[in-house]
C-alpha cells in the first residue's frame, strides 16, 4: 500500500519532496490561505516566545492558557453562541460532542455521507444510531416520529467533504424543533456559505481551526449548559493535552482576519475561483467524478504531468463506482493557476469538470 507523499510547500506552489517536480497543489484545505498570513504567523511566533511549544497538561489540570479562553470567547461570538469549547482537533471535537450527547437512551440520527469523525463518534456513543438517507429531512422526520420516549440527536455535516454539497439545514432544524431533538452541525468546510439563523431549535456547532482558520484544533459552540457538560464529560477533551499556544494564537489571529473586511475579500476571491470551475457551486470542494478507480488514477497522473496536484479519491472513502478527482480551491491560488487547472480538466478525455 502506498504511503503519504511529502509536499515541500508553503502555500499552493511547491515540490514533491525530496526531488520531485514543482507542482501547484489543489489538494489543501487552507481555503483562505491563512496559513501564510503574516499576522497569523506573527501571532504564533509571539505565543512560542511567551508560552513555549506545548501546553504541558490537559485543560482541566494546568494546560489552559489565557489565549485558549480568549479564542473560545471569540469563537462563541463568531458562531452567535453562548459558549465555545476548544479541542485538539476537529476529529476530537466530534468524538467528544457525540459521545457526550448521544449516550444510552438516545436516538442518534446521522446522514449517510457524514465525515468519518462523526461516524466514529456515533460508534463510540452508547445510544441507538440510525443512518438516514443523504440530505433527506423526510427520512429524519420518520425516524424522529418513531423514537418513542428516547432523547434524540440529529447530526450532519453542513458542507459534505467529498461532494462539496450542502445539508438542508433549515428543513432539518424544523424537524428537530418539532420533535425536541438536538441538532449537531459539523461546519468544518463552511467557508463560502453563511449558515441560516436556526431559531427555535437547540444547536451545537462543531468546527475546526485547521481549514478556514489555517491552524490546528477544533471546537464546539452552543448553549452554555451543554458546553459545560462537554467540558466535564467529553473524554477527548478531559484526557488530552491542551492545544498548543502557538496553534491557538494563530487561530485567534486568523479568526480576526476572517471577521474583518480583509476576510470578506478573501472569501470573495475564493468564490470567484470556484465559479471558474463550477459556477454557483456552494463550496471550495469541487468533485470531478470519474467512476472507475483506474480512470481516476490516470486522470490524477495526467494532471501531475502538467504540474497540477489533484488527488484521486477511491473506495472506501467514496462508494464504488464514484472514484473522483477532489479539487479543493483556495484564495491563495492565483487566477492563472485556476485557469491552468480548468484548461487541463477540459482536456482530460471523457471527463467533465
Amino acid at each position: 500500500m502506498a504511503g503519504p507523499r511529502d509536499l515541500d510547500t508553503a502555500g499552493p506552489e511547491g515540490k514533491l519532496a525530496p526531488d520531485g517536480p514543482p507542482v501547484v497543489s489543489f489538494a489543501s484545505n487552507d481555503y483562505l490561505g491563512l496559513t501564510q498570513h503574516p499576522g497569523v504567523v506573527a501571532a504564533a511566533r509571539a505565543a512560542l516566545d511567551r508560552w513555549g511549544t506545548g501546553s504541558g497538561a490537559a485543560r482541566l489540570v494546568v494546560g489552559s492558557r489565557p489565549v485558549h479562553s480568549e479564542l473560545e470567547a471569540e469563537l462563541a461570538a463568531w458562531k452567535r453562541s453562548e459558549r465555545a469549547v476548544l479541542f485538539p482537533t476537529g476529529f476530537a471535537a466530534n468524538l467528544g460532542v457525540i459521545t457526550t450527547m448521544g449516550g444510552p437512551g438516545t436516538l442518534v440520527c446521522s446522514d449517510e455521507l457524514n465525515h468519518a469523525s462523526i461516524v466514529d463518534g456515533c460508534r463510540l456513543a452508547r445510544g441507538e444510531v440510525a443512518v438516514y438517507r443523504h440530505a433527506d429531512p423526510d427520512h429524519v422526520e420518520h425516524l424522529l416520529a418513531g423514537r418513542g420516549a428516547r432523547r434524540a440527536l440529529v447530526v450532519t455535516d453542513s458542507v459534505f467533504s467529498m461532494d462539496g454539497d450542502l445539508a438542508p439545514l433549515e428543513d432539518l432544524a424544523e424537524r428537530c424543533a418539532r420533535h425536541d431533538a438536538l441538532l449537531v452541525l459539523d461546519e468544518a468546510h463552511a467557508v463560502l456559505e453563511v449558515g441560516p439563523d436556526l431559531d427555535g431549535v437547540t444547536v451545537l456547532r462543531v468546527g475546526t481551526l485547521s481549514k478556514t482558520l489555517g491552524s490546528l484544533g477544533g471546537f464546539v459552540a452552543g448553549p452554555a449548559p451543554l458546553a459545560d457538560l462537554v467540558v466535564n464529560r467529553a473524554r477527548s477533551y478531559i484526557f488530552t493535552t491542551a492545544p498548543t499556544p502557538a496553534d491557538t494564537a494563530a487561530a485567534l489571529a486568523a479568526l480576526r482576519v476572517v471577521r474583518s473586511p480583509e476576510g470578506e475579500g478573501l472569501v470573495h476571491r475564493l468564490r470567484r475561483h470556484v465559479d471558474v470551475l463550477r459556477p454557483g457551486h456552494p463550496s471550495p470542494i469541487v468533485p470531478v467524478v470519474c467512476g472507475d478507480e483506474a480512470r481516476a488514477l490516470a486522470a490524477a497522473a495526467a494532471l501531475l504531468d502538467r504540474g497540477l496536484l489533484v488527488p484521486a479519491i477511491r473506495p472506501p472513502t467514496v462508494p464504488p463506482g464514484t472514484s473522483r478527482l477532489r479539487v479543493t480551491l483556495s484564495a491563495a491560488h492565483t487566477e492563472e493557476q485556476v485557469a491552468r487547472l480548468a484548461a487541463a480538466l477540459d482536456e482530460l478525455p471523457g471527463i467533465e469538470p
